[in-house]
């Protein structure tokens, strides 16, 4: 095998010869959706990251079925001492196309936009197939140019991270994938981790999430109207849409900011030293206006300074109001008393909760409190993750970031969440964690973007990233 230094000049040359390919891969990816909540593009979706797979040197690549979407499982052996695994989604977020201003979502049109170059308009573009289409065409330029990977890889894909992976152990635990990935020395979700700045953050974590929806209905609860009738009868009849509205207030304070469910907080670990001292580096490397800018919003709970606020995000568990339907929505009035309303809630969770827990005492505290009538339905969600920093999945980005001179921000953990605990967890207790040079944005909201010929030499584009993943597996070879 030819050391990194002199494959690499070859490699990046391959990338961008083979790139007009490896982005209409992209496009063709984005043109066919595969989005659970919608019961869209099963088993399509996971019959065409096969197909992708196979195309660029996965020599096998198989189905696994599941109670619900079905996964993927794949490996490319190549006689390598270390194996790597790598963890993908073919699923993407549901959109109302009449909210996309750029393009309509499932063109995947190359646009350009001020300050960033040329970039890729597509539901998924940034969340995930994007990042995962450069790591494709990184591998694809080891096989036009035939040369063997420095690593194996073993790689596992879901379609339902975007409804809470609720059968992602069905896929990792099924005992030939298992213990595949017990071989391996760590898993990597594809990323494009670069701000508009260039500047990386390397997540050593996730926190964790439990999707629910509550409802309230009036043949449960056994008062107010069975059915929508006038509201002039609001005189006299309950309402079950204020009922769901003062148990959701009992899930938080007056504010909105702070959990109250009963002992939510009994099991939460405060931030550790060494976590404070990292969100105190990254505060001197990040600005406020890159916050800002990522949240839509100006000022922070209870105003308080960019560190402490840093803090709050990483060490809170959150209850979070997604939306509420119920009654009548239309245009202009209509003088009803609705008999059903339910609200979507999502639950963040730090480390030590676990999703069932969590659960578990939503449940138990409506009962408490007197809202026992309100249906919890469940539909997704896990743990938080952990890893150390010293792991050779993070040493290994940590030192290509340097190499191209980028001091990346070492972070506890990312905000959102993603199912690393399925590796983190026992059985199989490996390092998890997101890599990838390039840049995206708008994920789960409209126009979403990634980034495909840069006009910033500071954030790379599509080829950029294709060769952070190579230089990732030679390091990690080392």
């Amino acid at each position: 095998m030819l050391t990194a230094e002199t494959d690499l000049v070859p490699l990046k040359a391959e990338i961008a010869k083979n790139h007009d390919r490896a982005v209409a891969r992209l496009q063709d990816w984005i043109r066919r959706p595969s989005i659970a909540a919608e019961n869209l593009g099963f088993p399509d979706g996971a019959n065409h990251l096969i197909t992708l797979l196979q195309e660029v040197g996965f020599q096998h690549a198989e189905l696994i079925d599941t109670t619900g979407k079905p996964g993927v499982f794949a490996t490319l052996d190549a006689g390598a001492p270390k194996t790597l695994g790598i963890y993908f989604m073919y699923d993407v977020k549901q959109f109302d196309p009449a909210e996309w201003k750029v393009a309509p979502p499932l063109e995947a049109r190359i646009v350009d936009r001020d300050g960033l170059g040329k970039v890729m308009i597509g539901r998924g573009s940034s969340n995930q197939k994007g990042p995962q289409a450069a790591f494709l065409a990184a591998l694809d330029a080891f096989r036009t140019l035939n040369r063997k990977l420095p690593v194996n890889l073993v790689l596992v894909a879901e379609g339902e991270e975007e409804i809470g992976s609720p059968n992602i152990r069905q896929i990792v635990y099924r005992p030939h994938v298992q213990a595949a990935l017990a071989q391996t020395i760590g898993v990597m979700m594809p990323s494009g981790t670069q701000g508009v700045d260039g500047s990386v953050t390397v997540y050593l974590g996730a926190k964790g999430v439990i999707e629910v929806e509550l409802t309230a209905d009036g043949q449960t609860w056994g008062r107010g109207p069975m059915r929508d009738t006038h509201s002039s009868y609001k005189a006299m009849v309950d309402s079950p849409l204020w009922h769901l509205v003062q148990g959701l207030s009992t899930l938080v304070t007056a504010d909105g900011n702070t959990p109250l469910i009963d002992g939510l907080f009994e099991n939460v670990r405060p931030l550790t030293e060494g976590e404070k001292v990292q969100i105190a580096i990254a505060a001197r490397k990040i600005t406020e206006r890159q916050y800002q800018v990522v949240t839509g919003a100006t000022k922070w709970i209870d105003d308080l300074p960019f560190q402490a606020a840093l803090e709050r995000l990483v060490s809170q568990p959150t209850v979070n109001i997604e939306g509420i339907h119920g009654g009548y929505t239309g245009p202009g009035g209509k003088t009803i008393l609705p008999h059903r309303a339910s609200a979507k809630l999502d639950l963040r969770l730090v480390p030590n909760q676990t999703a069932e827990e969590v659960l578990g005492k939503l449940k138990a505290h409506l009962v408490r409190r007197g809202y026992g009538d309100i249906e919890v339905n469940f539909t997704g969600g896990y743990n938080p993750t952990a890893s150390s920093a010293d792991a050779a999945i993070f040493k290994a980005q940590i030192a290509v970031l340097k190499q191209r001179g980028i001091d990346p921000v070492l972070w506890p953990r990312v905000a959102g969440s993603y199912p690393g605990f399925a590796f983190t967890e026992p059985p199989l207790s490996l390092p998890a964690g997101h890599y990838g040079l390039g840049h995206g944005g708008g994920a789960h909201a409209p126009d979403e973007y990634y980034l495909i010929e840069s006009s910033n030499p500071k954030i790379s584009g599509f080829d950029g990233a294709a060769a952070s993943f190579a230089e990732y597996l030679y390091e990690l070879a080392k």
